[in-house]
Formats: structure tokens, sequence, C-alpha cells
């Protein structure tokens, strides 16, 4: 039967290029190995030629596949683990995950209105500072964060709060004393400013992390909105910790 892709509002290009990256992951075809055809491509997956070939060529620009001029399409020589990106739910796995990457700061032109705290996560803090950036390994952008920071906490050191990861500058201040550390995730879909600051297409998988600090006073001094490439992540969690 073939796949109902109408239930998704992902484009169904996204979606086969989706299932045959899978299947490269799952070692279904290894390094070198022909893949299928366009023509079999197109009567397994039920859409149209140009759909597949856009699958095809989207995987082709990850460096996935590569196309052999009257050979077929096949998959590339080494295959890079495309999960490398691995996240936890514990407080310095987190700092030392953000704090491995150099982020590139975006300009915010715009006045940006304060978070919003819901009530079970803490106080708010009477003013936050606000920054955006976004995170790269080698030339490829996998993360977009959006950070809102304590003024008070930001003006003991608001030069590293321009160039550093805001949560690692925290986790280095001896004088704070972190009451709690929350992290939540969902899976969403890239809007057209995330899929262009990723490089990616609109509606391609993320997965979205919520983080929200508190200090002793349980201040709310730390609040942070991170998208991720879904493709590079992996979640990994010590049930038993």
């Amino acid at each position: 039967m073939a796949p109902d892709y109408d239930r998704s509002p992902i484009p169904r290009y996204l979606q086969v290029a989706s299932a045959i990256r899978r299947r490269i992951e799952e070692g279904h075809w290894r390094a070198n190995e022909k893949i299928s055809t366009l023509a079999a491509l197109e009567d397994e997956f039920a859409v149209a030629r140009v759909t597949v070939r856009q699958a095809v060529e989207l995987l082709e620009n990850e460096g996935l596949l590569r196309r052999v001029q009257g050979k077929g399409t096949f998959v590339a020589g080494t295959v890079e683990d495309k999960r490398w990106l691995r996240l936890d739910l514990k407080w310095q796995s987190i700092v030392n995950t953000i704090g491995a990457n150099t982020p590139r700061f975006l300009e915010v032109k715009a006045p940006v209105p304060p978070p919003t705290i819901a009530p079970a996560e803490g106080t708010p803090a009477d003013s936050y500072s606000y920054f955006e950036s976004v995170q790269s390994r080698g030339n490829q952008n996998f993360s977009f964060a959006c950070v809102h920071v304590a003024e008070f906490i930001v003006a003991r050191a608001p030069e590293r709060f321009t160039r550093e990861p805001s949560i690692c500058v925290l986790s280095t201040m001896p004088e704070l004393n972190i009451k709690s550390a929350h992290q939540s995730f969902i899976i969403g879909a890239a809007d057209t400013r995330v899929a262009s600051l990723l490089r990616i297409g609109i509606g391609f998988p993320t997965a979205e992390a919520h983080l929200v600090v508190t200090d002793a006073d349980d201040t709310v001094i730390y609040t942070g909105n991170i998208v991720y490439r879904g493709d590079c992540v992996r979640l990994d969690i010590d049930l038993l910790g």
C-alpha cells in the first residue's frame, strides 16, 4: 500500500527524502551501493517522477547520494553519522554540548517582549536581555537559539554574554546559585525563518528544546528556545540515572 502523504503538511519530496535517508542510516543501502531506480522509487512511494527527483537532489546536496551519468544513483563513499548531536537531560551534559560550539550572534533590530513564564516555572525577573544566535558544525548550521537572560545577571559579565553561549556563562559564575534547570523537547517543523537560518526546507523536521533556569530566590534568570535540525539530533536519556 502506498504511503498516505496527505496526512502530513510536510511536502511529499521531503517525506520521500526522509524515507530514503532512514534506509541509508539503517544500512539498507551501504556506502557506494546503488539505490533503487527513479522509476522503482516512483512506483514504491506512489508519487510523481519530479517528486522523486527533488528528493534525490536534496540528498545529493546533503552529500548522502551521488549520481553517475548512465549508471544510476549511489550512496556516497563515506556516510557520515548524521545523528552526531547527542542530547540528554543532565545539566552538565547540556552545558558541555552547548559550550562546544561557537555561536554566531544575530542582530536583533526590533524590541522583543519579555518571555512568557508559566507560574510553575518560577518568578519573572524585572527585565531581560534578549539574544539570538546560530550554531554550526563545519559549514552546516545545525541550531538556532532565542534566549532571554535576566538583566541583573547580564550586568555581571556583559561582554561574555555577547560572545559566549549564555548557558555556559551562567555555569561558570561562582557566585550564582542555580536552584533548578528544567528542559523539555517537542518535535516540530521548520518555519520560514528557521529554514532560512539552518539552510533546510520549510517543514523540515526539527527538535525544539525549551530550557528554564532559576536562581536561589526562584527567579527565572534564563529561558531559552533552541531549534535543532531534526536529522542531526539523538536524545540520550539514562532511565536509571
